[in-house]
């Protein structure tokens, strides 16, 4: 697969991802864990009919007789899925993906740590300029929300990066166990099984179900379109391209999703979580435009 190609693809994965927030914004009943559930849930049935042609039994006993490897990915996405729909319902689609927006400095600082990948000064000096943008907002937020729920929302948010950052970090170093060695670890049963463990763990807490039928039917279009299709993507981009530009790609899903639920749900952004998020998408603009810059 050329770069480019490679790259379109990516920009097509974060453009379906950007559709959850003014798609949740038009749910009637379905609240909280109990949203989470049925994405989740719709997600792994839309895996299944999926890689099962693909894979046949061969899929159930790579998550069964899988490594630690796939069971930690798992559990990657499965943190994903659960903290992105739960901070939807409890804070403005922008602090959502404005906090989601520090993966891409959280996963350099994980390739740092485990994959011993150098860092460069720009990159740090990004990494405090995010982390300033972030605090800003926060800031405003505790400061302008008496009951608390945004501010929670927004600390949930940050399980997103958290859990995508040390993914990317284990799809790459997988992708570097590939291209050394005749063995290829199959990473795309851990999209499935995050699927499960994130329904499984969602039920309890959303019993009693409430969602009407269209509910449902928007929260399978998120399960499908939105998260199952897009996912598998990035798994095998991350074949392709480094865990820190796919990460870096991941952004336009801030940009995407602000506008999308600016205009379809009427959700306009606070000034703090415009400031805020400036400084973070400005902080990593200039640590990748930094990069582009030959070396004498």
């Amino acid at each position: 697969m050329s770069h480019r190609r490679a790259v379109a693809l990516m920009v097509l994965a974060t453009l379906l991802w950007s559709i959850a927030g003014v798609v949740t914004r038009h749910l009637e009943a379905a609240r909280s864990f109990e949203v989470t559930f049925w994405r989740s849930l719709f997600n792994a049935l839309s895996l299944l009919a999926i890689l099962v042609p693909l894979r046949g039994a061969a899929l159930f006993r790579d998550i069964l007789r899988g490594d630690r490897t796939i069971w930690f990915s798992g559990l990657c996405w499965a943190l994903m899925y659960t903290a992105f729909m739960v901070a939807l319902t409890l804070t403005s689609v922008a602090n959502v993906l404005v906090a989601m927006s520090s993966g891409p400095l959280l996963t350099a600082l994980f390739a740092r740590i485990f994959l011993g990948h150098r860092l460069p000064g720009r990159t740090w000096g990004a990494i405090a300029a995010a982390a300033l943008g972030i605090g800003w907002m926060f800031g405003a937020d505790a400061a302008g929300d008496a009951s608390g729920s945004s501010l929670l929302g927004t600390l949930v948010a940050l399980g997103v990066p958290l859990g995508s950052s040390a993914n990317f970090t284990l799809l790459q170093h997988a992708a570097s166990q590939v291209r050394g060695s005749s063995a290829r670890q199959d990473m795309l049963p851990a999209v499935l099984l995050g699927a499960i463990l994130s329904a499984a763990l969602a039920l309890p807490l959303a019993w009693p179900l409430q969602a009407s039928a269209h509910d449902l039917g928007l929260l399978a279009l998120l399960g499908t379109v939105q998260l199952a299709i897009p996912c598998l993507l990035v798994v095998r981009l991350s074949r392709e391209l480094p865990a820190t530009e796919l990460a870096l790609l991941a952004l336009l899903e801030v940009i995407f999703g602000v506008l999308l639920a600016w205009v379809g749900a009427g959700e306009a952004p606070s000034g703090s979580t415009l400031a805020g998020g400036a400084m973070v998408l400005a902080a990593l603009v200039a640590n990748h435009l930094g990069g582009q810059v030959p070396r004498r």
